[in-house]
């Protein structure tokens, strides 16, 4: 069966991309995936740190054409692996400038690309998600709302705009990603802990919350997860 390449974007920091790589990587290894994590944010690598003695997680720079040519040979390299790719805040250009080197040769590779679109309530994670989709034109991107920012319901830029509807119409869906508590969260970062090694080490109420998050993320990850 063929393996699908994850990428999880965004463009801007502080909107939750590494905490949804954080979920999603531990969603498909709860599902016996063999998981290949190329983590893009090479000056602070703190997913791939918390995820080393788990699954298989290789740097690689973004923002240079060496960087995609080295991402799509990973990808070809590891056939049996599902690939998960956290963005950094800065990777935009290299995305524009370069993106297409991976999404020219998914064909080759039979791989295909699904994109997590992370979001907050600013104009500007919309204007980028619409530069992302023009690099990244028949490929699926769905977008996740971070209720860290608020309900679904608060993020009016998006729900109500025709970018949504450009999503939705090509196959994407528009999704709700849970909040943690701070403090659970905070321990994930400063810690550099897997959810699955946070899930067995942290105090038992912190663990309840986490237990109480992870749910919640499964049944958002189910919706494009198959």
């Amino acid at each position: 069966m063929t393996k699908r390449i994850y990428l999880v974007g965004g463009s801007k920091g502080g909107v939750g991309k590494s905490m949804v790589t954080m979920g999603l990587v531990d969603f498909l290894h709860g599902l016996g995936e063999k998981v290949l994590l190329v983590d893009s944010d090479t000056s602070n690598p703190d997913v791939s740190k918390a995820f080393k003695t788990e699954v298989k997680c290789e740097l690689v720079n973004l923002d240079e054409a060496d960087g995609w040519i080295e991402l799509v040979n990973q990808c070809a390299e590891h056939r049996d692996s599902v690939v998960v790719i956290n963005t950094a805040a800065r990777n935009n250009r290299g995305v524009a400038a370069y993106g297409t080197t991976l999404r020219s040769t998914l064909g080759e590779m039979d791989r295909e690309l699904v994109t997590l679109w992370v979001i907050n309530r600013q104009r500007d994670s919309l204007e980028l998600l619409s530069s992302y989709l023009e690099t990244m034109a028949d490929t699926t991107v769905h977008v996740v709302r971070n209720g860290y920012f608020g309900e679904a319901r608060k993020f009016e830029l998006f729900n109500g705009s025709k970018l949504r509807e450009t999503v939705e119409g090509k196959g994407g869906k528009s999704l709700f990603f849970p909040d943690l508590a701070d403090r659970v969260s905070d321990d994930l970062y400063s810690r550099r802990l897997s959810i699955q090694a946070a899930a067995s080490v942290l105090p038992i109420g912190n663990r309840a919350e986490l237990q109480r998050w992870r749910a919640e993320l499964q049944k958002m990850l189910s919706e494009v997860i198959h």
